[in-house]
């Protein structure tokens, strides 16, 4: 845009001259012609629209002095969004405002425009260095790019670090105050005369001493109590064997007191049966075994200080295994044995393979 500045000056300049009127009149109409150009310019007052031009959705944030009163970063970001549009926009009607007018001075001048090979070339030569400056500034950027990627994850690092330990600060500094603190109301509850180093440090060790031969004391009763405890309970159960034992007997004697025995050596042989089936009993750990009908069998074990309790159920009138169920031992421990030794009709090999688990879990 040309200013009428240097005009002017050309004019004074020139005004030591004899035509110095004409020319200051020339000026002047020069003056007063660009003046009215200006005004019919559209670019001169795009910058003036702009300054006054008023987005859509931001009207709320208007200050008291009419002007624009973004803080926000989201409302500042949206309005610098909105201005490039805009300018984008401008440029663009400039671009088609200036080709539109190129072609139609082309169309009409009446000298057609000189277009050669060598002008060709040389915008092709112009183009190819555009285009190779551009690819170099396009690497560079995508390099630095990279670069800031690869140093994003670095520095959310040391962000995580530096929080972590200003966490770890502020915490420090929190038991740091409540250190004084119980420091200061230790003072308050314990005042002078206080315990010195050597004699808190003489009555520590006394202390220590004295709670070590506690600890021996204590550790000593426990045994104690361990081993009345299963001295009580190993007589407590040769207890109840001797009084299944005493029930026997009595019934027998009383059978035989009822009975009269021709053979004088059923009373040996009964004790003998008696004490062979006990000592049978206690080498297989076998609690007890009684019939619930007439082809159901329930057999008690002892394992492990835990009761084993097997039901046999046979074909009636025959010795064909029917059924086997177990009672004290997780399914899982016996798997598919029982299964096994009922299609088998194994019941000595089901009892010692139940057992077997047992003993082994």
């Amino acid at each position: 845009m040309i200013e009428p500045t240097p005009i002017i000056d050309l004019t004074t300049s020139r005004a030591a001259g004899t035509s110095s009127a004409t020319h200051l009149i020339t000026a002047k109409n020069l003056q007063a012609m660009l003046d009215d150009a200006r005004a019919g310019l559209r670019i001169v007052n795009a910058r003036a629209e702009l300054s006054t031009h008023i987005w859509d959705g931001i009207e709320e944030w208007v200050g008291e002095d009419g002007a624009l009163g973004l803080k926000d970063p989201k409302i500042v970001e949206s309005d610098v969004q909105a201005q490039i549009s805009f300018l984008r926009k401008l440029k663009f009607l400039y671009l088609e405002q200036n080709a539109k007018d190129k072609y139609v001075k082309t169309i009409v001048s009446d000298d057609a425009p000189l277009v050669t090979p060598a002008l060709n070339e040389e915008l092709r030569v112009q183009n190819e260095e555009k285009k190779t400056a551009l690819r170099e500034h396009k690497a560079k950027l995508a390099e630095r790019r990279d670069d800031l990627r690869a140093l994003s994850g670095f520095v959310e690092e040391d962000y995580k670090k530096a929080q972590a330990l200003t966490l770890q600060a502020s915490m420090l500094s929190q038991k740091i105050l409540d250190a004084h603190l119980s420091l200061t109301r230790l003072r308050q509850a314990h005042p002078h005369p206080r315990l010195t180093i050597t004699t808190a440090n003489q009555q520590l060790d006394g202390q220590v001493e004295e709670m070590q031969a506690l600890d021996t004391e204590l550790a000593d009763a426990h045994e104690k109590i361990a081993t009345v405890r299963e001295r009580i309970k190993v007589g407590t159960g040769q207890v109840e064997k001797l009084r299944s034992v005493r029930a026997e007997v009595e019934k027998a004697v009383e059978i035989g007191a009822g009975e009269r025995v021709e053979d004088g050596r059923v009373v040996g042989l009964y004790d003998w049966f008696s004490t062979t089936t006990s000592t049978h009993h206690a080498l297989v750990s076998l609690l007890s075994a009684h019939s619930e009908s007439d082809n159901e069998l329930r057999l008690t074990y002892c394992v492990h200080e835990r009761e084993v309790c097997m039901t046999l159920l046979f074909i009636p009138n025959t010795r064909r295994l029917a059924e086997a169920r177990v009672e004290g031992v997780e399914e899982r421990v016996i798997g598919d044995v029982v299964d096994a030794h009922v299609m088998e009709n194994d019941v000595s090999g089901l009892v010692w393979a139940v057992l077997a688990r047992a003993r082994a879990t």
